[in-house]
């Protein structure tokens, strides 16, 4: 099977590939090095290197596109910008890598209907549910909107039924729930779906769309301020500086293993029939307050932690995935919990060189452009 891995040097991409390898596919990865997530480097690491074929090449560029897509059987499209704050103020850059680049492979594929490319499978993401499923005690499942400023300024955090305005729980969100994104990269994540959805008809090949929960794992970028509060935590714990949580420390995340992600998208590409859309997570909440806990922890770190009230606009305040679609269709099930992955991840980071903090400098932009309260 040859299989085309557009943002296959990412983290994801990488183990991705790893497995491909090991299936027997043929590679090409399709990938840009976008300085935000890889620094300077510009070439994969060296058990992949000489065993797949690489394109350094923007998913925008249509002859680079068209080229890499010849004599392929799968498109796992990978490649995209993925800071949902940063998605807020970065407007035109996600809208031009996410959607245009998606677009582009599908202009691609319309040129040579008979270019044999059998499936397309995307990453998408649980952004683009917005806050999900909760459930009110007097009016059943509701799906909110944003949360208010004003509540969250004095310190109501969470969420609040829309019919009756009492507080709600949150509950696993399945895949045939209303898409509500809070933020402009959720919403490109929304448009990448339905691009592919449509020209799946026109075209003819089978799809996917994999919406990850909070991946997470070794290999993930330290260098990125913009994603990953495991790796932004793990790096202020090991310089033993000041861990400062969001809200009140209660909003919860649902945290996938790298591994169980692989495995998931690995079972997506063996099927042959359309899947749809497909939640990927472990189904299991974990407060930020969890995680700051098992960082500290793990470093016996120094930290100072404050829990300060500031947040974050177009912040969601709970997830978690329901699986039961992905059980029945692709018999997917996690196998990695968050306490034995979160040991791996920092192990792998304890033995990683320290990139430079860029975190405070991400909040700043946030800040000036009104996106961050509080702190």
């Amino acid at each position: 099977m040859n299989v085309l891995v557009t943002g296959g040097a990412g983290f994801i991409g990488t183990n991705l590939v790893r497995r491909l390898l090991r299936e027997g596919c043929e590679i090409t990865v399709l990938d840009i090095f976008s300085p935000q997530v890889h620094g300077e480097t510009q070439c994969l690491s060296s058990d992949l290197a000489g065993n797949v074929d690489l394109r350094i090449a923007d998913v925008r560029d249509e002859s680079a596109v068209s080229r890499a897509l010849e004599g392929q059987d799968v498109i796992v499209h990978l490649a995209a910008e993925t800071g949902t704050g940063q998605s807020m103020y970065e407007v035109l850059r996600y809208e031009d890598v996410n959607v245009k680049g998606t677009a582009v492979i599908m202009h691609c594929l319309m040129k040579c209907k008979n270019s044999g490319v059998q499936k397309v499978i995307l990453a998408s993401s649980r952004a683009v549910y917005g806050e999900g499923r909760y459930r009110c005690l007097v009016d059943g499942v509701v799906y909110p909107e944003s949360r208010r400023v004003g509540d969250m300024s004095e310190g109501r955090f969470e969420v609040q039924c829309p019919i009756c305005g009492a507080e709600c729980s949150a509950e696993p969100t399945p895949e045939d729930s209303p898409l509500r994104p809070l933020s402009f990269y959720g919403l490109t994540k929304q448009i990448q779906e339905q691009i592919i959805s449509l020209f799946s008809k026109q075209i003819g090949f089978s799809w996917a769309s994999l919406r990850y929960q909070n991946v997470y794992g070794p290999g993930q970028s330290l260098k990125n301020p913009y994603t990953g509060i495991l790796a932004i935590f793990s790096s202020q714990a090991r310089l033993n500086q000041p861990i400062n949580i969001f809200e009140d420390g209660n909003e919860s995340r649902d945290f996938v293993y790298i591994d169980d992600v692989v495995e998931a998208t690995w079972r997506c590409i063996g099927t042959r029939d359309t899947v749809g859309a497909l939640n990927v997570g472990s189904g299991e909440p974990i407060t930020v307050m969890e995680v700051v806990e098992a960082v500290t922890e793990f470093f016996s770190s120094n930290s100072r932690v404050s829990v300060g009230g500031a947040f974050r606009e177009g912040d969601i305040r709970h997830c978690m995935a329901d699986l039961k679609k992905a059980q029945a269709l692709i018999e997917f099930k996690p196998h990695v919990h968050f306490g034995e992955g979160v040991r791996r991840f920092l192990a792998w980071a304890r033995a990683e060189e320290l990139a430079p903090n860029r975190y405070a400098f991400s909040l700043d932009e946030m800040r000036q452009r009104g996106l961050l309260h509080g702190g």
